[in-house]
């Protein structure tokens, strides 16, 4: 499908009839994150002084769990309501939507692709070629891959050649770094935007888009591990060289705590989080220790049902689940090897990273420098869109701007195609280059 994008003027309230191809870094570009606590739209157009958002939406997400589809219905009540209220702010309608995935248990698969080419002038037909067979192989039985990228280039017997057009060369080799999800989630994701009539143009791993929005150039060329604590589950991006090299995923997040909070207190579900939001804290501090905060209790009358707590046996329940979470995402990175090879530098996004204290416990388990990060800002945006919970958003509007979609194109087709000379300057893995 490529970057296409049909769009329609409220202002007239027809629907445009033809499709119009976007060019790179220009055209209306349209994010959805579909999380499990929130749905995040966000409609922007890309243009030659940068992005410039023309309307986002937030809206709490119903019939989603972990990422993955639990009410087809309520899921698809969500989604419209996110969608039309970032359509009212932008005074168009979309058609076709970028969207994150982390439902469906991600996981990295590799492949390397080299071909002997005896000393021929490389152009952007042998990298297209070359990338193209690696890719095919990023596949596994029971699962999608939803997107795929180069990640280095070896040149004879150079490495670590990010754009090697132009130079000579009698073996090429080319790495190349996919994330694949389960079939089954994947689809049931996809039929809950489709039943919204709108049209999927893209999907990526929903940490690369936050990486793509928070991770400074530097991050990204040096190494980051991107952390974006969600509410059903904790996904991981290792960023290394300018590309995504690894990804994981924990099924714990925000809404882990909040059923802590709720159970240990003996307070609704709506009530825990909002205790949670309000006098949360992933460290003690002195004040706590010794102030209490009210708790309504589950199925009692507000005259009745109020209990008083010390407010350090919340930061206790919280700390808790925190340090589990971090416990287990330092296994997994141990595990995969990528836990020194990313370096010391450790990035966190997402709901959760907004609680008191969680940058210090993230680096005092994780072993790491770690920050909150906070996506970058452009014309348009309003200062609540400046949180991390719309980083993953931006980022699927930044990727979908700066990108298109062949970058990520998990199947491209073996062989090369006239029209499809648009995607020689992104063959090299370089997001900002």
């Amino acid at each position: 499908m490529g970057d296409t994008f049909r769009i329609a003027s409220k202002a007239n309230g027809s629907k445009a009839n033809g499709v119009r191809a976007l060019q790179a870094r220009t055209g209306l570009v349209a994010a959805l994150d579909v999380g499990s606590s929130k749905i995040a739209c966000v409609i922007g157009r890309a243009e030659a002084g940068g992005l410039r958002i023309l309307g986002s939406a937030l809206h709490e997400s119903q019939g989603i769990r972990s990422g993955a589809v639990t009410n087809l219905e309520l899921a698809d009540q969500s989604i419209r309501k996110a969608v039309d209220a970032a359509e009212q702010l932008a005074d168009l309608r979309i058609q076709d939507v970028i969207i994150s995935v982390q439902c469906g248990q991600p996981k990295s698969l590799n492949a390397r692709a080299d071909r002997t080419l005896n000393g021929v002038l490389l152009d952007d037909a042998h990298l297209r070629d070359l990338l193209a067979e690696a890719k095919h192989q990023c596949r596994e039985e029971g699962f999608e891959t939803i997107q795929a990228a180069p990640t280095s280039y070896v040149v004879d017997q150079t490495r670590g050649v990010t754009d090697p057009r132009g130079m000579f060369c009698d073996r090429l080799g080319v790495s190349v770094h996919a994330v694949a999800v389960r079939s089954g989630p994947l689809l049931n994701l996809r039929l809950a935007v489709e039943r919204c009539h709108l049209t999927i143009a893209r999907q990526l791993y929903a940490p690369y888009a936050s990486g793509v929005a928070t991770l400074d150039p530097d991050e990204m060329s040096l190494g980051a591990t991107l952390i974006d604590l969600g509410a059903g589950c904790t996904s991981v991006a290792v960023f290394i060289e300018n590309a995504m090299v690894h990804a994981e995923s924990v099924p714990l997040g925000g809404a882990h705590i909040t059923a802590d909070i709720a159970k240990s207190l003996s307070a609704p579900l709506g009530a825990a989080e909002r205790i949670k939001t309000l006098y949360g804290s992933a460290l003690a501090t002195t004040e706590s220790g010794t102030d209490t905060i009210e708790v309504p209790l589950m199925g009692e009358s507000f005259d009745h049902g109020i209990d008083r707590v010390r407010r350090s046996k919340l930061t206790t329940i919280i700390q808790a689940r925190l340090e589990e979470i971090f416990e287990e995402t330092q296994t997994r990175l141990r595990k995969s090897g990528f836990d020194v090879a990313a370096g010391r530098r450790a990035v966190l996004t997402g709901g959760g990273s907004q609680l008191p204290g969680v940058r210090e416990m993230a680096s005092r388990v994780l072993g790491k420098q770690v920050r909150i990060g906070r996506p970058q800002a452009f014309q348009g945006m309003a200062a609540a869109t400046t949180g991390p919970a719309y980083a993953t958003a931006l980022g699927l509007l930044i990727a979908g701007a700066t990108t298109p979609a062949e970058m990520h194109d998990p199947n491209p087709p073996l062989e090369a195609k006239a029209e499809r000379r648009g995607f020689a300057r992104w063959l090299a893995p370089s997001l900002f280059g």
